[in-house]
């Protein structure tokens, strides 16, 4: 069933867990994603990044979120991941989808703020809720130590005047993670963490988890984050699985790329400890 991030998120703040942002590039993926959640029982921000309409048409990902989506027993919020556009949002939004995110990170504060409140008024009309990130998180390709990459790290006093001037509902921050595969690892700030976790109200969200470490990602989600977005795992995932299966059969490599998939997820949902989310 589709859903909105609100009562997940809020249930995350008040007890320090994250809910996996589980990225999908075709219908394998989406499944996987969904089905694991609801053998888990246990929810997940399904999501499709703009970007990836090079490798899914943004009339199929909407198809293919909105029916697995659906059908799912655990609570799936169809979320769009780095929205660039304004045009390209709100057409999500009109479709269906109960989040979307505003990626102006790499616009000056003013030009984010002014379309990031222009995307939070049209969204909220319709109850959509809106993610947005301050600062910005980098390319682990280009990621070999903490002085060699193209992080913008966010500050307390931006994220402050940032939540007030646009009423975002989540917020990306970036604190030493960076998207895909790193050459180097991440050093995480941990304090800058704690200073923005207590210094607004919204849920945090943290990009680029992959490759980040399981005691770095514990330490976040038990830390102040609610979100932490998962992509480059699972792809390598799914390809280790095939690897050492050895299969040579088109169906039984499917099955082995989603196995591996939902094992990821399963992994990270220990990592996270979403297992808070169902306590009473």
């Amino acid at each position: 069933m589709i859903v909105s991030s609100k009562e997940i998120y809020k249930l995350a703040r008040e007890r320090n867990f994250a809910v996996p942002g589980t990225n999908f590039v075709d219908a394998l993926s989406a499944a996987s994603h969904v089905e694991t959640a609801e053998k888990c029982n246990l929810p997940t921000i399904l999501s499709f990044a703009q970007s990836h309409q090079c490798y899914l048409p943004w009339e199929d990902a909407f198809a293919i979120g909105k029916y697995y989506a659906n059908k799912s027993k655990a609570p799936v919020v169809l979320h769009l991941d780095h929205g660039t556009d304004k045009e390209f949002i709100f057409k999500a939004v009109d479709a269906g989808f109960s989040s979307v995110m505003i990626d102006a990170s790499s616009k000056s504060f003013e030009d984010n703020v002014r379309l990031t409140s222009e995307i939070v008024k049209y969204a909220h009309l319709r109850g959509v809720v809106v993610e947005a990130e301050i600062g910005h998180v980098g390319e682990g390709n280009e990621y070999q130590d903490q002085k060699d990459n193209n992080n913008i790290y966010t500050t307390v006093e931006e994220a402050k005047k940032f939540v007030e001037l646009t009423e975002v509902d989540s917020l990306a921050i970036s604190i030493g993670t960076a998207h895909g595969a790193y050459k180097g690892t991440p050093v995480i700030n941990f304090d800058r963490l704690t200073e923005i976790r207590n210094s607004v109200e919204v849920p945090l969200v943290l990009h680029g988890g992959s490759s980040s470490g399981d005691d770095n990602l514990h330490r976040c989600a038990v830390g102040g984050i609610s979100k932490i977005n998962i992509y480059t795992d699972f792809v390598q995932a799914a390809y280790k699985k095939v690897q050492e299966s050895e299969k040579k059969d088109y169906f039984a490599v499917r099955d082995a790329m989603k196995q591996g998939m939902g094992e990821c997820l399963e992994h990270y949902y220990n990592i996270f400890e979403t297992k808070k989310y169902a306590e009473n």
